[in-house]
């Protein structure tokens, strides 16, 4: 019974992988996937809105970050400085003091 498992997965393997008809190499379906809008941008204009949307939109919806718990200054800088050296983040160094400005502004007092 395991043989006959091996041999028709086996099977399916090549039939998969054999060469198209216009004569080379293995032909993959395309795969379409939509992925939904966050549909908001960083609200407010100035260099820490423009800095969000420029930096931080790619990855991350104004939505998800604008109902962040509530961070200091030194914590969000930490947060922005773990993005860049921890997950690579394509932040502009030169945006990082307007991100931390507009994400310290989220929270009163800071």
């Amino acid at each position: 019974m395991k043989t006959l498992v091996a041999v028709l997965l086996l099977s399916c393997a090549a039939a998969q992988a054999a060469p198209s008809a216009s004569g080379g190499g293995t032909v993959l379906p395309s795969v379409s996937v939509d992925l939904p809008s966050g549909g908001r941008a960083y609200p407010g204009t100035g260099a820490g809105a423009e800095a969000m949307n420029g930096n931080c939109a790619s990855c991350h919806s104004a939505g998800m970050v604008l109902t962040q718990p509530h961070l200091t200054r030194a914590e969000w800088q930490g947060e922005v400085t773990k993005m860049m050296n921890v997950y690579k983040a394509p932040v502009d160094p030169a945006d990082v003091p307007a991100i931390v400005d507009y994400l310290a502004s989220l929270t009163p007092g800071s």
